[in-house]
């Protein structure tokens, strides 16, 4: 749900590398967590430096949760459970744990499962801006050069805002930096290795951390990889085209599915006359908010399609509702472990910027329209490109698509279809991390873990004796 891993090579980006000089021996602060969510659970804090190459300057707070293996006889090791762009992992952790350990499995039985926030994200040290992330009246498809210059000038002033209230940690929000505070946890824990499940934006944090030390991941579970080997505006070609699919099939679906409330409907019809009608007369969204333009409803629409069997009939619901005058329920990101500020800090900290003008944007953007007529190719990456565009500090990619030498071959896991990254792209993560094995699943979700007993006995057997599925095999259940 993600709205999703943003960070994608391009001219210029920079390698990684390993942190120049020594910092303080890491050490994490336990205590019993006093949550209900984490009943039994460990909850912990340590300090790591905002810059890594300045390890004695200032600090920030790492916010994570451990979750015992129940089986410690036979304990492998433990598993770094991490979320998507902007995503908190403790709270995906939370919500994870209220099933998980009924079907869990080894992954439950004989790893120590942690969840770390990364920096500037959810109980870490957070980044908050006061600025809104788009206000009324802005748009990231702007029709003319002026409404363009109001984007730029509205991304500037978000980011400058973010800097005054956070200072240099809103620059440092980069995967190099955050692999880094990884590797810090696992030294603080005594692990030689760590074990990795990794989702949409973090298994490409996954690949960045196995780069910079090679060797001390053991195992590496890739769920939904992207493909950040191309540029931004080809990443936001693949996406649209991905989510525009996983629309089309939800509203082939519902032509007669009994759980959806617009059975029997037109529902793609429908979809774009309230997108055309909220463009024209935005649609109330509660008390709180503003009303919601066309490019609102597409924009919120993606994330609304990422599990099937959840998602879709709310999102008929939610449809039906915006057709009757109230869109609140596509108000805000439907993954509520999302702070959608974070997450374009994060994105802005990644991804090249392609763009420089109106002309360079129109014209990408009338591709993506093109490639997803009924979302707009209103997407994560794409909206991510257009909302970098004047943000005031640079960004750090990092290099993709070369192997990775010392990494685990991986377990990637990837959908025949995604709201966000089409099946191909799961090679296109594989063929960086020498032996892995694509394992795919017929369906539309993600976080495939909580839905498929095909995934799990094989994610299983892999985090345990390192054993990979044959190559080909597709999952059906």
């Amino acid at each position: 749900m993600l709205a999703i891993a943003l960070a994608t090579v391009a001219a210029g980006a920079v390698p990684a590398t390993a942190a120049p000089a020594p910092a303080p021996a890491p050490r994490i602060d336990w205590q019993a967590c006093t949550d209900p969510d984490f009943a039994g659970m460990r909850c912990g804090t340590m300090q790591v430096p905002v810059d890594w190459s300045q390890p004695h300057g200032s600090q920030l707070t790492l916010a994570m949760t451990l979750r015992p293996a129940s089986d410690p006889a036979h304990r492998v090791g433990t598993l770094l459970l991490n979320n998507g762009l902007g995503r908190s992992s403790i709270e995906q952790l939370g919500f994870a744990m209220r099933r998980l350990p009924q079907f869990g499995g080894a992954l439950t039985e004989r790893f120590d499962v942690l969840a770390v926030d990364p920096r500037g994200v959810g109980h870490s040290t957070p980044v908050t801006c006061a600025e809104p992330l788009k206000p009324a009246g802005l748009s990231y498809f702007p029709d003319d050069r002026n409404a363009f210059a109001e984007l730029v000038a509205h991304n500037r002033k978000l980011g400058q805002n973010c800097l005054r209230r956070n200072g240099s940690l809103v620059a440092k929000m980069d995967q190099s930096s955050t692999a880094r505070d990884f590797d810090a946890v696992r030294a603080a824990l005594g692990e030689r290795q760590l074990n990795w499940y990794g989702i949409q934006y973090s298994d490409l944090l996954g690949r960045t951390y196995a780069k910079l030390f090679p060797g001390r991941l053991r195992t590496m579970v890739l769920d939904t990889a992207v493909d950040d080997t191309v540029s931004p505006a080809a990443w936001s070609l693949q996406e649209a085209g991905a989510a525009e699919d996983s629309f089309n099939r939800f509203a082939a679906w519902c032509t007669n599915a009994p759980d959806c409330v617009l059975k029997g409907h037109d529902v793609a019809a429908e979809y774009d006359a309230l997108v055309d009608g909220a463009n024209r007369t935005p649609i109330p969204a509660g008390t709180t908010r503003a009303p919601l333009t066309g490019e609102d409803i597409q924009a919120a629409t993606q994330d609304r399609l990422t599990l099937a069997e959840v998602a879709w009939p709310v999102l008929a619901k939610t449809i039906a509702k915006a057709q009757a005058g109230d869109a609140s329920s596509f108000a805000g990101p439907a993954d509520k472990t999302t702070d959608v500020v974070q997450e374009r800090a994060q994105a802005c900290a990644d991804t090249p910027r392609q763009i420089h003008s109106h002309r360079q944007l129109a014209q990408v953007q009338r591709q993506l329209a093109e490639k997803s007529p009924h979302l707009g190719g209103a997407v994560s990456s794409a909206l991510a490109m257009a909302g970098c565009i004047g943000w005031p500090t640079p960004p750090r990619p990092v290099h993709a698509g070369d192997p990775v030498q010392g990494s685990p071959p991986a377990l990637v896991l990837q959908s025949t279809h995604q709201s966000y990254a089409p099946h191909s792209a799961g090679y296109a993560m594989a063929r960086q991390l020498p032996g892995s094995v694509v394992l795919s699943r017929e369906g539309d979700d993600y976080s495939m873990f909580m839905v498929s007993q095909c995934i799990r006995d094989a994610a299983n057997r892999y985090l345990t004796d390192r054993t990979l599925p044959a190559p080909g095999i597709v999952c059906t259940d």
